[in-house]
């Protein structure tokens, strides 16, 4: 099975514990770009980060993005949504289709 989990500030994280996904609290820039490759080490097929998380971690992000897994899903903290989950999704359609035919404005 594999396994999934999610990196950002304890607030935003601890209710994933109720739905059996490794919460990975973290907070420094260091703290959270050792967690994303300690766990794509690990094999863990989903990371979520929080969108706060994400900001901190581009370098990081960026490594992984053209990888088949670990897939790391940017999700909305606990204080709402920034608009950078939306905004990954825009540009790997973009990616993908090589026009922007989701979001069209």
């Amino acid at each position: 099975m594999s396994k999934v989990g999610i990196i950002g500030d304890k607030d935003s994280i601890m209710g994933f514990l109720a739905l059996g996904i490794d919460i990975f609290p973290a907070y420094t820039p260091e703290e959270i770009k050792k967690t994303i490759h300690n766990l794509a080490e690990k094999e863990y097929a989903i990371i979520y980060i929080t969108e706060q998380a994400s900001l901190q971690a581009g370098e990081s992000l960026a490594k992984y993005k053209d990888f088949e897994l670990p897939a790391i899903i940017v999700i909305p903290g606990i204080g709402g949504s920034m608009g950078l989950g939306m905004n990954e999704v825009r540009e790997s359609a973009k990616r993908a289709i090589g026009a922007d035919i989701l979001f069209s404005e």
